[in-house]
């Protein structure tokens, strides 16, 4: 017979002072940097001093010059790789002696191995997952302790983009007491809502870091657990709450307990109105508290329906998507917060809907930020599977890692609303063996494992359903296609039953602010997979009117006249939103950047933009395109893009043009226009009133320099940054779309330049330049603030220019 006791947690080892519950700091700051491989570095005791001092996140890649010899090669943009080591010394106070001590990396781009104090903690090689460790055993409590990572991208090819390098997402120290709330512990599902009353249900696991797993089985002690939800709404006020019971033994590790609570007359999360109500959860015994999470949680319903399409809180609409690589841009890899947001509003404000994480588990940061925005998120997984496509890719870690890297991904991203679709791979090799039916069912019972209430999805790029192995497998909830729009209006015939989704289109190419003719005709630039590479002009730019596209894609208007006219599609995802580094169709080298974003490198709208906005808003749209900067008498194709309006009427200098008006499923007009300098205007109306009015007008020689920050005020936390387009004008202020002179910045005051770009798909400039060229009248400067408030001045000049000076705060 086995004695039972009965305790308090306070009597329990290692639950001294449980009122001090989990604490989680950020540990950015204070690292010491090495590029090169040094294997000494792992021990304690070796010497630092020499290394280069920084905080992440870090990527060294984008710090480096473009080459074209280096091992990356074109497709990540031709920027170093290698190996690198951090290194970080701190005290853990003698205080925390019988705390649990574990460190979290949202993200290490490659093959990571984690040491302290000279003891290896593990190693993982994907470079998109997160991960933690615990350090209690190895630590000095009362004296300092080393931490070594070793970052190890040397092994090139890869990655079919850019990758970065390096400990380029946050890095946290989480604190626990020996009862804790398991890592990613929490399950938060929505399974009844209704106008009046949604119930929330919570899967909770409790760990007992001590459990005395192989101990005295006859003197088992049992602790009563109390579980405390509060759910507050968006204003911070308390609508719900529930106290749940439950015994633990201690020689049981976890134990899961069950929770409902209801929330009256809750309000929906959605796209437009991205309602947030915060749920605290407590784990205590009386009043001592022994553990705290709080998560942030949406309350809405969703469906996707065979004939209907997709509904969210039971509207029908359409999915208006974008897929999106994990760079910043000229910020290279590393994770910042308002470079994500920036990107974010300005897909917002073209309509943008959803993001399609390609092809890799996205940072915590895009997905609270979705949360908060409002952006629905296809959460992909994998580029590949067993098969490779690269030499050096995931598939050579496969075998011995998939399942955990896939739980892992569900476990951390499963309470965020705004994810609402798991998918398991991008074109995935294996679709056309009968390897994709094993793999295919083995991952997606992986995920219903973990999460029940989302669909899983593959995306696919054969588009025949009797070839097709990852479909044949019949786990894939939604049919997940890439490119083949031809099939799409026969869906329904091909796919009985079935529920559409589109994860991959376009792949249209353009550059900001080039123009070339005709604009009546589509080109393939390749024309097919044997021709890699065309040199379509000395520029190596591709025309900014919407005709031209990769031989596999589309023009981003043929494809979206197909969605849009199907109710049965649900939505798609436009490869891509913005420009990324690496994978640079068409071109060969110099260029080292893509040509598919709707928005490019910078984040300066293509023309483009405007049909997406024109289209996917209500707000009034109007955009002319090209410029008005031509030789005499060339004839030169306008275009329109405009919404909200029965027709559009275009004058030059001051005599009507015509009107046009948008017959059948046309989503644009054009007038063919003898150039002749001074105003083109532009003119909306609907029912014969005005809706809107734009003009281009010719611009004469460069002038004076101008500086538009987005932000005058940023936060002193030395990561806040601010935006700020350069533009040049000519004596009547007017912008000279063609100017490339050459800008130079001074920054003084409570700021650093951070980065320069003009979003040029061939500017092998340094990011971190302080000057920089204009591309298509444009170009951009990244100001970083210090870690103490205060002014900072920004001044740009340029030979024969007038110059400019912009004031931000520091605040």
């Amino acid at each position: 017979m086995r004695y039972i006791y009965i305790l308090c947690f306070l009597l329990i080892s290692g639950f001294a002072n449980a009122q001090n519950a989990r604490k989680t700091e950020s540990f950015n700051a204070g690292w010491k940097f090495y590029l090169g491989d040094e294997p000494n570095a792992k021990e304690a005791a070796f010497n630092d001093s020499k290394w280069r001092s920084l905080n992440l996140p870090h990527d060294w890649s984008i710090e480096g010059p473009f080459d074209e010899k280096h091992s990356t090669g074109q497709n990540e943009g031709g920027l170093p790789a290698g190996i690198g080591w951090y290194r970080k010394t701190f005290t853990v106070p003698a205080s925390a002696k019988g705390k649990h001590l574990f460190i979290d990396f949202d993200g290490v781009y490659r093959n990571s191995e984690v040491w302290i104090n000279g003891h290896l903690l593990g190693t993982r090689p994907n470079g998109y997952i997160s991960f933690e460790y615990e350090l209690t055993e190895h630590l000095k409590f009362g004296a300092q302790n080393v931490i070594a990572i070793k970052v190890d991208n040397s092994q090139q090819p890869n990655s079919r983009w850019y990758s970065g390098s390096g400990i380029y997402r946050n890095v946290w120290l989480v604190t626990k007491n020996s009862l804790h709330i398991d890592h990613w512990g929490i399950q938060l599902t929505t399974p009844i809502i209704k106008d009046k009353q949604a119930t929330v249900e919570l899967a909770i696991s409790v760990k007992n870091a001590e459990a005395r797993i192989n101990g005295d089985k006859n003197a088992i002690v049992v602790f009563p657990l109390q579980v405390k939800t509060t759910v507050y709404d968006a204003t911070n006020k308390q609508v719900a709450s529930n106290i749940t019971f439950a015994n633990m033994t201690d020689d049981i590790e976890r134990q899961r307990i069950f929770q409902a609570i209801h929330i009256p007359n809750p309000k929906l999360w959605s796209t437009n109105l991205p309602y947030i109500y915060r749920v605290r959860v407590q784990l205590q015994n009386g009043t001592q508290l022994v553990d705290e999470q709080t998560i942030n949680t949406g309350i809405r319903t969703f469906n996707f329906d065979a004939v209907k399409g997709f509904s969210l809180n039971g509207i029908p609409t359409k999915i208006n998507g974008v897929c999106m690589h994990h760079d910043l841009g000229v910020l290279g890899a590393a994770v910042n917060t308002r470079a994500i947001e920036r990107q974010l509003q300005i897909l917002k404000d073209m309509g943008c809907n959803a993001i399609r994480t390609s092809h890799n588990p996205p940072a915590p940061e895009l997905l609270d930020l979705c949360d908060r925005m409002g952006f629905l998120v296809m959460d992909e997984a994998f580029d590949m599977w067993k098969k490779k496509k690269n030499k050096f890719d995931y598939a050579v870690d496969w075998d011995k890692w998939h399942v955990q890297d896939l739980q892992d991904q569900i476990l951390r991203d499963r309470n965020h609303p705004s994810v609402f679709v798991w998918s398991i791979g991008n074109e995935i090799r294996e679709q056309r063996d009968s390897t994709g039916i094993t793999i295919g069912r083995e991952l997606v019972d992986i995920v219903k494992q973990l999460d029940k209430t989302r669909p899983v999805t593959s995306a696919l790029s054969d588009a025949d359903p009797t070839k097709n192995f990852i479909y044949q497998s019949g786990a894939l909830d939604l049919v997940g296609l890439n490119y083949h729009q031809e099939v799409y209006a026969d869906f329904p015939k091909n796919y009985p039953g079935q529920k559409f989704i589109g994860t991959e289109q376009m792949s249209a190419l353009e550059s900001r602010g080039f123009y070339d003719e005709p604009t009546d005709t589509t080109r393939f630039w390749p024309q097919s997979s044997k021709e890699k590479y065309t040199r379509g002009n000395p520029e190596m730019a591709v025309t900014a009117y919407d005709n031209v596209a990769a031989y596999w894609g589309s023009t981003h208007e043929t494809t979206w006249k197909i969605i849009k006219k199907y109710p049965f599609l649900s939505g798609m995802f436009v490869w891509t939103g913005f420009d990324y580094l690496g994978e640079p169709t068409p071109y060969p080298w110099p260029a080292r950047s893509s040509y598919f974003g709707i928005v490019d490198l910078a984040g300066f709208p293509k023309d483009v933009y405007y049909m997406y906005q024109s289209e996917w808003t209500n707000k009034p749209v109007l955009h002319l395109l090209p410029h008005w900067n031509w030789q005499p008498g060339k004839t030169v194709d306008i275009w329109a893009y405009y919404n909200n309006a029965d027709e559009v009427e275009l004058y030059l200098n001051g005599k009507s043009l015509g009107i046009r008006k948008k017959q059948g499923d046309d989503l644009h007009v054009v007038w063919k226009v003898k150039y002749e300098a001074g105003t083109l205007k532009a003119i909306s109306r609907k029912d014969g009133k005005i809706v809107k009015t734009e003009q281009v007008v010719t611009a004469g020689e460069p002038y004076q320099i101008k500086l538009n920050a987005d932000r005058s005020t940023i936060k002193a936390d030395g990561k806040d940054l601010s935006f700020v387009t350069v533009t040049v004008l000519d004596k009547q202020g007017n912008p000279v779309p063609n100017a490339d002179n050459l800008i130079r910045f001074n920054i003084e005051g409570a700021g650093v330049l951070k980065a320069v770009d003009n979003g040029s798909q061939t500017n092998l400039q340094s990011f971190q330049s302080k000057q920089c060229k204009l591309f298509s009248g444009k170009c951009l400067v990244i100001i970083q603030s210090g870690q103490k408030k205060g002014n900072i001045a920004v001044t740009a000049t340029g030979n024969g220019l007038k110059s400019a000076s912009l004031g931000l705060i520091g605040g």
